[in-house]
């Protein structure tokens, strides 16, 4: 879920067509990177990645921070902005009840992708929600944890989300060395 301001969104980009059964894609390289522990900056990779392979668009630049949001919310991105705020207390509830690094880095993967996809112009929330859930299985395949929650609801799967610790939005940590990929040249 996610907080979308200011004025009407563009027009939302169609998901592309589900092609006709062929064989099947190379594996996604970077999938493995959710299978161990992971900072925010390589799920986020992955989430480039993905998003790069299926769709063929990326947006460089992006920065992420951590904020005491209500439950009901994961993360949001602000129209014309730089920063995804992610939900600290929804991520602090998932690593505590997540049974494998999988498990945490798929929600995690979930939440950044909706989000990054926002800052690619897809503004529209039901939009978002096809997209990630498209861009998911097609990097991920039907079976893999990332795709049951793109294709889901987090919090009908995850009902211990609505009880995660939450606030106002008033306090917001900045997390260094995010979207290292396209910034390591000149941010240090």
């Amino acid at each position: 879920m996610s907080l979308t301001w200011l004025t009407p969104a563009a027009p939302p980009r169609a998901v592309p067509p589900r092609s006709k059964p062929g064989p099947a894609p190379a594996p996604f390289a970077l999938g493995h990177t959710l299978d161990s522990p992971a900072d925010y900056d390589a799920v986020f990779r992955v989430v480039r990645g993905a998003v790069h392979r299926v769709l063929g668009i990326e947006r460089p630049g992006l920065g992420l921070g951590l904020s005491d949001l209500p439950p009901y919310v994961g993360a949001y991105w602000q129209v014309t902005g730089n920063l995804i705020v992610l939900n600290e207390g929804l991520v602090a509830a998932m690593r505590a009840n997540a049974s494998s690094p999988l498990e945490f880095n798929s929600f995690v993967y979930v939440i950044l992708a909706h989000e990054y996809l926002h800052s690619l112009g897809y503004l529209d929330e039901t939009a978002v929600r096809r997209v990630t859930a498209h861009v998911t299985r097609s990097a991920f395949g039907p079976d893999h944890p990332a795709t049951r929650m793109a294709e889901g609801d987090l919090w009908r799967l995850y009902p211990f989300l609505a009880y995660a610790p939450g606030g106002n939005g008033g306090r917001l940590k900045v997390v260094s060395r995010f979207d290292l990929a396209s910034t390591q040249n000149y941010i240090r």
